[in-house]
């Protein structure tokens, strides 16, 4: 085991536990999304359904190496037909989770998206990475740092909740959730503040269920007990935030590669709030951080089938 990223190995081996989910795979054109797509499959954390050009998926194989023997594929003629396609399945019930392959995620996310032919609910979309930060005792989850630019006060309560829901479904317990600003005091001159005690207010009135939320917090007493301390912060959330819910996507971008970056962490990414989970990966993330990303996925896709089993 990588004992840096023990938190994702973890998280790993728990999804072996489960069923593979069956995973509609969109556009997977290259080599590093079509091998991401069968090593999770290798590893049972997946059911790949590959949509896109059969013969070009099946020469990208060929030439480095990939087996796909035995898996299914939906023929597609391009990276939008291939995202049409894939969002089709999944509204068609053929399909627990949406994974993307090499198209931009702006395309994908079109179809994801479609009011008309897409996968939305009554929540807001929203992302979540689930960061193993090397040094730090537990899974941190960061969110919305890559869907909603500058959400409002209605999107941050979908953003909390559906973060809240990722958590427990995948087995870590009630969450602390911190939500985050540059000041641990309420002021109008940083309007984040306002809503972070907003949204406090709103689970005390049963408006967001799960976790134990605080706010607003900065990030030094979100995640450090010591600097709680000093600050006079007390309560359960102060210095062992689980959850961290950012102002806007400008603040959580720069925050999560700040710790992919400096601090060697592990990012794993999931979208929330649609039909089904999506495993929205990087061009840039490694093996385990893509297994990692199957592996939320799995738990969670598992979790989903025996709570409508009930």
């Amino acid at each position: 085991m990588d004992e840096l990223h023990d938190k994702h190995q973890r998280l790993i081996a728990a999804a072996r536990d489960g069923s593979p989910a069956l995973t509609v795979v969109a556009h997977p054109c290259d080599e590093t999304s079509l091998r991401g797509a069968m090593e999770a499959a290798a590893a049972h954390l997946i059911e790949p359904v590959l949509v896109g050009p059969e013969a070009r998926i099946r020469a990208i194989a060929a030439e480095h190496g990939i087996d796909l023997a035995g898996r299914q594929f939906v023929d597609a003629p391009h990276s939008h037909a291939a995202a049409a396609q894939a969002v089709a399945l999944i509204r068609a019930g053929k399909g627990e989770l949406l994974m993307k392959g090499s198209l931009h995620t702006d395309e994908l996310m079109k179809e994801v998206t479609d009011a008309t032919t897409g996968l939305r609910t009554e929540r807001r979309i929203s992302h979540v990475f689930i960061m193993d930060v090397p040094g730090h005792p537990e899974t941190l989850f960061i969110t919305d740092a890559a869907i909603n630019i500058f959400p409002d006060l209605d999107s941050k309560r979908d953003i909390v909740q559906n973060a809240i829901d990722l958590w427990a479904g995948i087995g870590l317990g009630t969450p602390k959730v911190a939500i985050l600003s540059a000041v641990e005091t309420v002021t109008t001159k940083i309007p984040s503040t306002i809503e972070a005690a907003a949204l406090c207010k709103m689970a005390e009135r049963g408006q967001i269920t799960g976790g134990l939320l605080d706010g607003p917090l900065a990030f030094d007493n979100a995640i450090d007990p010591e600097a709680a301390r000093i600050k006079g912060i007390g309560g359960p959330v102060a210095g062992h935030g689980q959850i961290l819910v950012v102002p806007d996507l400008e603040a959580g971008n720069m925050l999560a590669k700040n710790l992919i970056f400096l601090s060697r962490a592990d990012a794993a990414g999931i979208v929330l709030g649609a039909r089904v989970p999506i495993i929205l990966t990087s061009r840039a993330d490694s093996v385990r951080t893509r297994m990692a990303s199957c592996a939320v996925a799995a738990i969670y896709a598992n979790a989903l089938r025996r709570k409508a089993g009930v």
